[in-house]
């Protein structure tokens, strides 16, 4: 899972193009949104689709899920992974 993490905290400063933003600095518990690493509502549009074209996950932007699903580094982990692994099945 720790590796899942890593990535997505990549995939966050790359497709956001965050320059002064390092791995090391995203904490996995804290928000990504508001307070924590301060995301809006352009970033979540655009995070989806880096994190869909990444690591083949689709988000709904009716579900009330989804905003629990973008809460944290853990929270995307959580589901990416639960999602990859009803794929394999």
């Amino acid at each position: 899972m720790d590796e899942l993490k890593q990535q997505i905290k990549e995939c966050i400063i790359k497709s956001l193009e965050l320059e002064d933003v390092t791995p090391e600095k995203i904490v996995d518990s804290e928000p990504l949104f508001g307070t924590g690493l301060g995301l809006d509502s352009i970033d979540a549009l655009e995070l989806g689709v880096a994190l869909k074209k990444r690591f083949g996950v689709k988000f709904n932007a009716e579900s009330a899920d989804t905003r629990e699903h973008f809460a944290s580094i853990d929270a995307l982990a959580s589901y990416i992974s639960a999602e990859q692994a009803k794929a394999a099945n």
